[in-house]
């Protein structure tokens, strides 16, 4: 779409937040070396905290430090790997001190009707996506700060939406959610909030490039959302600076959308008929 739905580019987060909004915190990022994780990383560094990421592959780990800067850490490991994503956490919190900001967001996803899809793919999704989270969650729970460490999950619409061909992720997602809730409830006496994220679809992320790679798919991705546009990596950075910032102090258990609205629509025009139809499929 264009003119009046054209994505619009969300002001600086500089000019939205205070200056030194997070200075002194210690941000560790699962899956923070591309997209909108990435993003996260820079808005929490932007806004003062030292930031650690992690990420299974280590050309992207390099690459992110590069963007980030020589202030920032990185470690090439799998979320599968509860080890070594726990040695990473303590790494982070020796360096930068104990954690304040956990931000998990490793994702996997394809497009595949569950009838043509493997188990070892389903299983693959499922372990990176949810018991991924629960690693770096839990990982992180060991050498955060008590109170006042903010966690923040990075769901998906498939959580709350039947998407065809995404039987997989649906079911990791609703997972992140559910666990989300859980950990704010034992955690809280802690002091340690747990909130999660639900982006919708966002411009320039590997997730849409995927789901929609037709102009017709991106179209039909469009008409599901309220404001009939996609939303930009900025969007989700700034919900996430505002759950970790003390603004958000009395905030836990929660799961956010920053989706133009497309929670509102049940998704809608993503009928399996209409997708299907969007990429050139049958259905």
């Amino acid at each position: 779409m264009a003119g009046a739905h054209e994505a619009t580019q969300p002001k600086e987060l500089a000019a939205t937040f205070a200056p030194g909004l997070l200075q002194g915190q210690s941000a560790f990022v699962a899956g923070g070396t591309s997209g909108i994780n990435l993003e996260i990383a820079a808005a929490l560094q932007r806004a003062g905290a030292r930031v650690a990421v992690m990420s299974r592959k280590p050309d992207n780990v390099a690459s992110a430090l590069k963007h980030l800067g020589e202030a920032a850490m990185g470690f090439a490991v799998d979320v599968r790997d509860f080890d070594a994503a726990a040695a990473a956490a303590r790494d982070a919190a020796v360096a930068h001190g104990p954690l304040s900001i956990v931000v998990s967001g490793a994702a996997g996803n394809f497009v595949a009707p569950a009838a043509l899809m493997s188990a070892n793919a389903f299983k693959t999704v499922v372990d990176i996506d949810l018991l991924g989270t629960f690693n770096v969650l839990r990982a992180a729970f060991d050498v955060a700060r008590k109170p006042g460490c903010a966690m923040i999950n990075i769901s998906a619409p498939q959580a709350s939406l039947p998407f065809a061909g995404q039987a997989h992720v649906c079911a990791a997602k609703a997972g992140v959610d559910m666990l989300t809730k859980v950990l704010a409830l034992e955690w809280g006496p802690a002091g340690i909030r747990v909130n999660a994220i639900v982006p919708g679809p966002i411009d320039g992320t590997e997730g849409m490039t995927r789901l929609a790679p037709t102009p017709e798919a991106r179209g039909v991705v469009e008409r599901s959302t309220a404001l009939r546009r996609y939303g930009a990596k900025e969007d989700v950075a700034a919900m996430a600076v505002f759950l970790a910032s003390p603004a958000a102090a009395y905030v836990t258990g929660g799961v956010f959308s920053c989706d133009g609205g497309q929670m509102l629509t049940g998704g809608g025009a993503l009928s399996p008929d209409a997708f299907a139809a969007a990429l050139g499929r049958k259905s």
